[in-house]
């Protein structure tokens, strides 16, 4: 099977995309912008999020963990919010509910807030998420849903607070760098001190927005990695990685609100990981590389913002019969048994297992920089494709408005493996997806960018 940035050809290019579109007046000094902040560490203990292994629940944090939200109005009104949080991931109906809030209570629809997760392994569980995983009993399983309420009208009066902060502002981009992720599915873990060489894809961009107001001091720091935040995996709440980079950042430039943004890192790693150290070890690293950019010539973004969602209905396989699922229970131990019996209950209950999945796509372009921002778990081949069409300098977020599985490229679908095949089972999903998934996923983007004004690159990269 091919990847995309080989498959979709340059017919498809030519029919959905019309290069041009610029015609920006505005000025980088006429933004406006906003940032608020809210602490979402759970105040009692209760069950923790990524690791199937775990067998309790949490004892404690190491840091507190954080929503964090980014108001951005153009010169001519237009708005977005960007929204972050210290989660595993955040599933649909929590997310429908909050962009369905925010519309009514701040008018701004799906295409002007984007929701962006972590990813952190040391985040709490929330309800209908990962709902395979883990063996919560009645009373625990109360605990996440009373949690998953207040997180949700924490968000909700988050992005009011950043609405209500906005202030003039200039805006700047860049890109930085830095080589702590590693590919996880052509390199081993155990075995790592051994290689002199590390195989398979990676992208080690270092997206940046800086934030000034009109006196010159940095208000906010947007900035992102593609890359699991997976170094820690006890029972301590902590942002792991990214959080440390944000604590770092803030250190560095008292007053300012550091913003991480995960990228498409579902199949890249931190290693090697599972200490305290190490974790803060690799969000300075971060953080250095941030800073460099800060320090550095940016991009003046003139003070225009486009923005455009949609979803997509990516198709999955053909879903196990009863009968099918029965023999799994009887067959398998933890996820895999806990997978069949949640999907027998839909059986039982009347409902029809899905066939597909509404998968969320957004692009905006906040002045010059273009930013494409996907749903779930998506690898790494998503950002390298889209940087061959739109140039390096794209920024590419995964994990945003809706975690809902894994999403591989074709490759990874054919060459099968977690990312392919197995991680589906952990989302409650029935079945794997299509190879097809790529092309369209690429596709929609096309149009997005299209709609915004995004152009292709003029040169490809290598």
């Amino acid at each position: 099977m091919k990847q995309a940035i080989i498959g979709i050809s340059s017919f498809l290019l030519m029919i959905l995309f019309v290069p041009g579109a610029e015609g920006q007046t505005g000025s980088s000094k006429n933004w406006k912008a906003g940032v608020a902040r809210v602490v979402i560490t759970p105040e009692r203990p209760q069950w923790m999020a990524g690791y199937g292994s775990r067998d309790r629940v949490s004892e404690g944090k190491i840091v507190d963990i954080w929503a964090k939200a980014l108001a951005l109005q153009d010169e001519s009104g237009k708005r977005s919010v960007l929204v972050t949080a210290d989660l595993v991931g955040i599933p649909k109906k929590l997310s429908d509910h909050i962009r369905d809030q925010v519309k009514i209570k701040y008018n701004l629809s799906r295409p002007q807030i984007a929701i962006n997760t972590s990813h952190t392994h040391t985040g709490p569980v929330l309800s209908d998420a990962l709902v395979s995983i883990y063996p919560v009993n009645a009373s625990q399983q109360k605990d996440i849903d009373e949690y998953t309420v207040q997180l949700g009208e924490k968000i909700i009066a988050l992005v009011g607070k950043a609405l209500r902060s906005m202030e003039p502002v200039k805006l700047y981009s860049g890109n930085g760098v830095t080589r702590f992720q590693v590919n996880r599915r052509n390199n081993v873990e155990a075995t790592l001190t051994l290689q002199s060489d590390l195989n398979g894809p990676n992208d080690y961009a270092v997206p940046v927005i800086k934030v000034e107001n009109r006196k010159g001091d940095l208000m906010a720091i947007m900035f992102g990695y593609a890359c699991h935040n997976t170094v820690l995996a006890g029972y301590k709440w902590s942002g792991d990685w990214a959080g440390f980079a944000q604590i770092e950042l803030e250190k560095d430039h008292p007053g300012a609100t550091a913003l991480f943004v995960q990228g498409c890192g579902a199949d890249q790693n931190p290693l090697p990981r599972r200490t305290v150290q190490l974790a803060e070890q690799y969000g300075q690293e971060l953080a250095a590389a941030v800073n460099r950019v800060l320090t550095e010539d940016m991009q003046p973004l003139s003070s225009n913002l486009s923005t455009a969602y949609s979803e997509v209905e990516l198709p999955l396989n053909i879903p196990p019969t009863k009968e099918e699922l029965s023999k799994e229970v009887q067959k398998s131990t933890g996820y895999e048994m806990r997978w069949a019996q949640n999907l027998i209950k839909q059986i039982d209950s009347g409902e029809s297992l899905r066939t597909s999945y509404p998968y969320p796509v957004q692009v905006w372009k906040v002045g010059e920089q273009p930013i494409v921002i996907l749903g779930g778990e998506t690898v790494i081949d998503y950002s390298i494709a889209l940087k061959h069409i739109f140039g390096p300098d794209l920024f590419v977020l995964g994990y945003s408005n809706d975690v809902m599985s894994y999403i591989p490229s074709a490759r990874i679908v054919q060459e099968g493996g977690y990312e392919g095949a197995s991680s589906q089972m952990v989302y409650g999903l029935p079945s794997t997806w299509k190879p097809d998934i790529e092309t369209l996923i690429i596709e929609e983007v096309l149009k997005l960018a299209k709609q915004v004004g995004v152009p292709m690159a003029t040169t490809k990269v290598s």
